[in-house]
């Protein structure tokens, strides 16, 4: 593709996310917004692109890609509209509402063979991009337990999944994404408690492939807004606060101990504590970076369709779970 020109974006949805989607765009380097669809059109009027009705008037146009950015029951409509017409797509997370959606997708952009990927901002959270280099790194030893706790009030832009969907499946990305493991099994709670027709709160129990142990706390029913993710290991923990991009490391003791009983396990006392100065730049100015350079055919980490498609079978074993009352086995929907 040719770099001597700016690519040309389109964004799909006009919500909360999609206007945060519009404010990045408008202003990223070798990129030009040329068109929005949102069929409300801009109350606000603050985007300098047209708004258009329908996703036929954003095509006209010519893009290079687009960011889906509409509610999850229209990403698989959209997503193989744009790979039947040859432009490459960053869709917001989840992928699709369904595994099989999901996978359509999937298979849609590969044979294609366009560039897409899924909006899972957490990995461009500078405290969790700095807890992942330093597992690789070794500093925590043999990783025991992810524990991730996503708590705070209602959303009310969310009107077609549940907080599985909606919530969850941030900490099941960011959690296989930091240790470099799959999910192999989940066991599930679930609670509706808004009177809405999907869940409001999940408790989750699950194993990764190296038998790692996870728990991941999610609800939309406090007003205590947290977002933290608890790594322990060998070592000590990490603690992530991807709120505030903060990353801490408490080290188990150092200190020798005479106590015979004691030797064999030595986390049972305090060590140094360490927060880490990391350089925050805003994760989605970071998302839509790497997202571009890979349109323009660079080298980039970006979050592909094959990994959103993996959360969103976890996210599906973890409402099987909750429904069935039983631990379920996670296995992949598609071969590498």
């Amino acid at each position: 593709m040719s770099q001597s020109r700016n690519l040309r974006a389109g964004l799909i949805g006009l919500g909360a996310m999609g206007r945060n989607h519009g404010r990045v765009l408008s202003g990223l380097d070798g990129v030009e917004l040329v068109g929005v669809v949102d069929p409300a059109g801009d109350a606000t009027g603050t985007l300098r692109a047209p708004v258009v009705p329908e996703l036929a008037d954003l095509l006209a146009m010519g893009i290079d890609y687009a960011v889906v950015a509409c509610p999850t029951a229209l990403h698989e409509r959209i997503g193989l509209e744009l790979a039947a017409n040859g432009v490459c797509a960053l869709i917001e997370k989840p992928l699709a509402q369904s595994v099989e959606a999901a996978t359509r997708l999937v298979e849609a952009f590969e044979a294609a063979g366009l560039v897409a990927g899924v909006g899972h901002i957490e990995r461009y959270n500078p405290a969790l991009q700095s807890l992942r280099t330093r597992l690789e790194a070794g500093e925590l030893g043999e990783v025991f337990q992810v524990v991730t706790r996503r708590q705070g009030p209602f959303p009310h832009r969310i009107a077609d999944v549940g907080v599985v969907m909606d919530l969850a499946t941030h900490d099941i990305d960011l959690t296989a994404w930091v240790t470099g493991q799959d999910y192999t099994s989940v066991s599930a709670h679930t609670v509706s408690r808004s009177g809405r027709l999907h869940e409001d709160m999940v408790a989750v129990v699950g194993q990764l492939a190296d038998g790692t142990m996870v728990n991941h706390l999610v609800n939309w029913l406090s007003p205590l807004k947290e977002r933290s993710t608890v790594v322990t290991g060998d070592k000590g923990c990490f603690v992530a606060d991807t709120l505030t991009a903060d990353l801490t490391f408490y080290a188990n003791a150092a200190i020798d101990t005479e106590w015979e009983a004691l030797r064999a396990f030595r986390g049972v006392a305090e060590g140094d504590m360490v927060r880490y100065a990391i350089p925050k730049r805003e994760p989605l100015l970071v998302e839509h970076e790497r997202f571009r350079d890979a349109v323009e055919g660079k080298e980039s980490d970006i979050v592909t369709l094959r990994q959103g498609l993996r959360t969103v079978e976890v996210a599906g074993a973890v409402l099987r779970s909750a429904t069935e009352g039983t631990t379920v086995s996670v296995t992949p929907a598609l071969r590498s």
